[in-house]
């Protein structure tokens, strides 16, 4: 039922199958330099991401009060691509293995080796919103919202290129006819949920469509409304695929992962994100 992967002579280039699926490390070699798929994910993330987020902040119909002019969001990108990357890298090495970059600290700024945290990489990239927006005096909840509108979207091609990197994968499994076999020896030659996949669907189109609905029923002019959404539905759908996720560590054994566990203040600031939404009065016209 499952073929094992094969490695191609090129040491660079790694094809694993399962069933009809043969997938690459790398989308692209000119001559020394080698792109990953994962770079790609974030490159055409942050700019899918900034293109819907023009057009978001450009249909006047959606807000009661604009939150400053779509080329304003092109400063911002920088901001942003700044703050996902020293944040995501600085979450991986804080949040998942401390003792082990405290003890190879050249490793800490080797990127390129891949590594980076998902939670790290939203608390860098929420700083970079509010200070960018604090400095040009643009309503720092309504810029939270269009980015959190615009988040899944990368979210999905990142869990994508995960999948294609044989990276992250899920949990032993014999019950689903889906299972795969990943190439790297420490997922031991057994068959396993394609959990990046699930995370893809649930954290990406699923929330993106939730809230691409949220933003035409006129969500956006409660500010802070899109922002809590998205967080407590990627807590939610993060924590429904742990289940299914090899576990990156316990924060209780058998009973919380990590990922879980730094779900739950996502939750808890999501729903006060709401509560303040509904509770607070409409901004006016």
């Amino acid at each position: 039922m499952y073929e094992q992967f094969i490695t191609l002579p090129d040491p660079t280039t790694v094809l694993f199958q399962a069933g009809p699926v043969a997938l690459r490390i790398y989308a692209l070699e000119i001559g020394p330099l080698l792109i990953r798929w994962y770079a790609l994910g974030y490159i055409f993330g942050l700019l899918g991401g900034w293109w819907y987020a023009r057009r978001l902040v450009a249909n006047t119909s959606l807000w009661t009060a604009q939150p400053g002019t779509p080329a304003q969001l092109d400063d911002l990108l920088i901001w942003v691509t700044l703050g996902v990357v020293l944040g995501g890298r600085l979450g991986q090495v804080l949040l998942y293995a401390p003792g082990y970059y405290f003890a190879n600290p050249w490793e800490i700024p080797q990127i390129w080796h891949g590594g980076m945290a998902f939670h790290g990489g939203l608390i860098g990239a929420t700083l970079a919103i509010i200070l960018y927006a604090w400095a040009n005096r643009i309503p720092v909840l309504s810029y939270l919202d269009v980015i959190a509108a615009v988040a899944p979207f990368g979210i999905f091609l990142v869990r994508i290129a995960n999948f294609i990197n044989g990276e992250l994968w899920g949990r032993q499994t014999t019950d689903v006819p889906w299972a795969m076999i990943f190439p790297d020896p420490e997922a031991g030659g057994v068959p396993r949920h394609p959990s990046q996949l699930y995370e893809a669907a649930t954290e990406g189109i699923l929330l993106f469509v939730a809230l691409f609905a949220l933003t035409r029923l006129g969500a956006l002019k409660r500010p802070g409304l899109v922002a809590g959404v998205f967080g407590l539905g990627y807590a939610a759908a993060r924590s429904f695929c742990e289940q299914y996720r090899e576990p990156d560590g316990w924060a209780i054994d058998n009973v919380l992962t990590i990922g879980q566990a730094y779900s739950l203040p996502m939750a808890v600031i999501g729903i006060g994100l709401i509560l303040n939404a509904f509770l607070r009065k409409p901004q006016p016209a």
